[in-house]
């Protein structure tokens, strides 16, 4: 979650707000405050303070809760994009996954243990904060709500910390990243399901209805929505793991004479193309001579033109960025990522050029993998923009899947 307004920083770490959060806010102060108010030692104007110090409170909770992960992700090496408030109640954007199970199951416990943490700290201060006061209130119900938040974020299933850990174990059992994040999510769309019916239980047998009910099943919507999101990558993980650089390479490449001048070059080949012109290679005597670009024609004064051949601009292929024809697809993907490049070259056993494949070709092996269908004109718009479409993090399971290949 990148949305939301930045308000600060902590630790370095970007700290935005969601426009829920908002919301959320004012109906934790108004239900502090209304509740406050039945007490005859809260006048209205110290209930709405207190119940807004406590609203503050427990977002100030949920932050320190994110910063556990997010620190513990960074002492792993793990950039950390942002932490975001919103309404059901903190996300920290991280860079990528933790290498290990171990180093998984860390990041995943921090956020719980600064919670239980807190709720240790507040509960002590409760027993020394002088009784009846808005401070020992806060103290008292935020120790709780940190209590709570520790251990209904163990329990195992995606989104949840518990899911996480659940996840670690699971991978350190099998072996297996992918099957840890199936298992996790799996429990997570399970957990939400009973979370639903729960609510939709409760809410009926109240005879107005019930806010405590209305809010359980937005929160059980939340992570079963979630927890589908989760299974989806875990799907595209899967993919990505069984496909190589041959199954999503394409011939969209031309093979030109070397000794074709640049004049002649730039006439019958790259103005003859498309929006999108193709890889554009060198050859003689049977043999690949290297990869030419357009770019470097454009940089050499037209006059020469008519005096320089292809082969003196050509890039051998042994120097140009290359996977070879049964390399996993994630190092092509990575490769993409880790050099801005638009398209890479593969290659066969030979050495010689076998094909291309950009970010259309990859989204469209990995669709035809999963047996989703992808419209064409979608694949050519991610040819030309050179970018994935948005929800698929196919960097950050290329690099995952690479880790785990290092790791065994």
């Amino acid at each position: 979650m990148r949305a939301g307004w930045r308000v600060g920083s902590i630790f370095g770490i970007p700290l935005l707000v969601d426009s829920s959060w908002f919301l959320i806010l004012g109906l934790f102060t108004y239900s502090n405050s209304l509740v406050l108010q039945q007490n005859p030692g809260y006048p209205a104007s110290v209930a709405w303070i207190t119940g807004l110090g406590l609203a503050l409170s427990l977002f100030g909770s949920v932050l320190l809760h994110e910063l556990g992960h997010s620190l513990t992700a960074r002492s792993q090496g793990i950039g950390v994009n942002s932490i975001t408030l919103f309404l059901f109640g903190g996300i920290a954007s991280i860079d990528r996954e933790s290498k290990t199970p171990g180093q998984m199951f860390q990041v995943a416990i921090a956020g719980p243990a600064v919670s239980f943490a807190l709720f240790l700290l507040l509960a002590g201060a409760g027993q020394v904060l002088p009784v009846d006061t808005p401070l020992h209130l806060i103290a008292t119900r935020l120790s709780a709500i940190n209590l709570v938040l520790a251990l209904f974020n163990l329990i195992p299933g995606l989104p949840l910390d518990g899911g996480q850990v659940l996840k670690a174990a699971v991978w350190k059992l099998t072996g297996s990243r992918i099957q840890g994040m199936r298992w996790a999510a799996r429990s997570g769309q399970a957990l939400g399901w009973l979370g639903i019916a729960l609510a939709v239980m409760a809410y009926f047998q109240s005879p107005s209805g019930n806010f405590n009910a209305i809010w359980l099943g937005l929160i059980a919507w939340f992570i079963l929505s979630n927890a589908r999101a989760y299974s989806r990558v875990s799907d595209v993980q899967e993919a990505v793991d069984k496909l190589t650089a041959a199954d999503a390479m394409t011939r969209e490449f031309r093979v030109a004479d070397a000794d074709l001048s640049l004049d002649r070059f730039i006439s019958d080949y790259v103005e003859r193309e498309e929006a999108y012109p193709p890889a554009f290679y060198a050859a003689s005597d049977g043999r690949y001579r290297g990869q030419v670009l357009v770019e470097d024609v454009q940089q050499i004064e037209r006059s020469q033109w008519r005096q320089q051949t292809l082969q003196d601009i050509a890039h051998p292929l042994t120097e140009i960025p290359s996977v070879a024809e049964a390399s996993p697809l994630s190092d092509a993907i990575d490769k993409l990522e880790t050099l801005s490049l638009k398209r890479i070259t593969v290659l066969s056993p030979a050495g010689a050029v076998a094909g291309v494949l950009d970010r259309g070709d990859i989204v469209r092996a990995v669709a035809k993998q999963l047996k989703v269908p992808v419209p064409d004109a979608l694949i050519a718009r991610i040819k030309e923009d050179g970018v994935y479409p948005p929800g698929l993090p196919l960097p950050a399971i290329a690099l995952s899947l690479n880790e785990d290949r290092d790791h065994n």
